[in-house]
């Protein structure tokens, strides 16, 4: 299980540092791997020494500072270079006269024996202009199941057969991470860099360490309540523990009073709290983004709240998101949260340290009310944005575009680009289910909904307004300014 072997890299990291053992040795890297892969016989791979070969490679990578700030990157000793030919001709070939899969081949890689075409693979370039001229549709096509994950095609593969990322098209949603049957495109891990943190704050009494979660926690740790898992963040050295979903109540508020300021203008408008899909709009439609809101996403308006509050705090971030790992470190949003790490990475931390979930005591949730809960799910944006007009009394007609999926956004963004939305807000989600359904979830099942749901149900705050009115909102930037939309 892929996600496994990530998990045993992350605690085994944890672990070392915890107990003073981890160094920069190869050693370290070494003895992480001879745990995982202790033979004698292999699990997966040819033999133990190719399999630990790259766990090293997983825990250099997991352990090395980032380089730049991409954050999903290809262990190339880990691509199986999948030996799959992407188009073959099947038995459904008449060899016709009109041979017009050979006529339209750029390579040539076509011949016709015993009336029947046949594709030389050694020269076949895969651009698939065969497949699209067969009268008969005798050419199949199989993608790689990276190249197949990834729905804005930023997956190939080079002249080895080895995946490579094309970073002008990826919008980091970490779907490619998760469908890889071989773990071999990995998104870059800040355990370390948060232990840390902790470790520094001595106690946070140096700077205290706010842990912000995200609502989908609620479909992560079926097996324990959930603060019980409060409980386990704050035994791992955080001073506390909030919950992003204020931070959706905040962003709803502020959503609405957008809405109603730019519709008439506009026309229509899409929600921003998913960084991959707006990532996606600006790489792919950049004249649609005056359209997107200029509100910040939830992980940012709490964790502003929080330094708002105190000044000194350091924020990590704790969610299913990927693409979270970028967007803190874009310019607009640069200091707003220290460090982004996944339910993944949770787990591994938790374990590491050796927290029995089982017998903590339960700390007490925040006060989001459910609207702000249910906001990483699919249609909880909507949901939270016409309860915010309803409580601010700003009598928006709102007709949504719920979006489940990066597929759907694309769909909803072409019609939009062509004038026809048949709506007046696009809700963006990059990942299936919402942020449920995210790349770095534990769990992915469609029950997540259902968790989230009564997550939300719990909440005994009537609504957003009563469960923001510790804080001070004049004291918070809830405004993005993307790069290139003008003042």
């Amino acid at each position: 299980n892929v996600q496994y072997i990530k998990y045993l890299v992350n605690r085994g990291i944890a672990k070392r540092f915890l107990h003073g053992e981890l160094t920069k040795s190869a050693s370290s890297c070494k003895s992480i791997a001879e745990e995982i892969i202790p033979g004698p016989k292999a699990f997966f791979r040819c033999c133990i020494y190719k399999e630990r070969h790259i766990i090293e490679d997983r825990v250099r990578l997991a352990a090395t500072p980032a380089k730049d700030d991409r954050v999903i990157n290809v262990l190339d000793s880990a691509c199986d270079e999948c030996p799959i030919d992407r188009f073959v001709v099947t038995e459904a070939c008449r060899g016709c006269l009109g041979h017009k899969c050979q006529e339209v081949c750029p390579r040539h890689a076509i011949t016709v024996v015993n009336h029947r075409a046949y594709i030389n693979q050694e020269i076949c370039i895969e651009c698939g202009k065969c497949k699209e001229v067969c009268p008969f549709n005798a050419v199949s096509e199989v993608k790689r199941p990276c190249v197949r994950s990834c729905p804005v095609g930023a997956v190939s593969m080079d002249d080895n057969r080895k995946a490579v990322i094309n970073h002008d098209k990826c919008v980091s949603c970490g779907s490619c991470v998760y469908q890889c049957p071989f773990g071999a495109i990995v998104d870059k891990s800040f355990v370390l860099d948060v232990l840390r943190l902790i470790k520094h704050s001595w106690n946070n009494t140096n700077y205290q360490v706010y842990a912000v979660v995200a609502p989908a926690i609620a479909s992560q740790f079926p097996e324990v309540s959930l603060g019980k898992v409060f409980t386990a963040i704050k035994n791992l050295g955080f001073h506390d523990v909030l919950e992003a979903a204020i931070g959706a109540d905040m962003v709803a508020l502020q959503e609405a009073k957008e809405f109603s300021e730019t519709i008439d203008e506009l026309k229509w408008k899409t929600s921003s709290c998913c960084p991959a899909f707006v990532d996606f709009v600006q790489k792919n439609y950049p004249q649609l983004m005056p359209h997107v809101s200029t509100t910040v996403s939830p992980m940012v308006a709490i964790s502003r709240a929080i330094k708002a509050k105190d000044p000194n705090a350091k924020v990590v971030f704790i969610g299913p998101c990927i693409a979270k790992k970028v967007e803190i470190k874009q310019d607009d949003i640069k200091g707003a949260v220290d460090f982004v790490i996944t339910f993944e990475e949770l787990r591994s931390m938790i374990d590491a340290k050796e927290i029995a979930l089982e017998n903590l005591k339960e700390s007490k949730l925040g006060d989001a009310s459910y609207f702000g809960r249910v906001f990483g799910r699919t249609g909880g944006v909507t949901e939270g944005v016409l309860h915010a007009s309803e409580v601010q009394n700003l009598n928006l007609e709102i007709k949504p575009v719920k979006c489940n999926g990066l597929e759907e956004c694309i769909k909803a963004l072409k019609v939009a680009s062509w004038g026809k939305l048949d709506g007046n807000f696009i809700e963006g989600m990059a990942c299936k289910y919402g942020c449920t359904g995210g790349a770095a979830s534990v769990s992915h099942d469609a029950k997540g909904i259902r968790l989230v749901n009564e997550y939300g149900n719990s909440s005994t705050t009537e609504n957003s307004l009563k469960a923001i009115q510790d804080y001070n909102l004049e004291e918070i930037n809830f405004e993005r300014e993307y790069p290139h939309v003008e003042e």
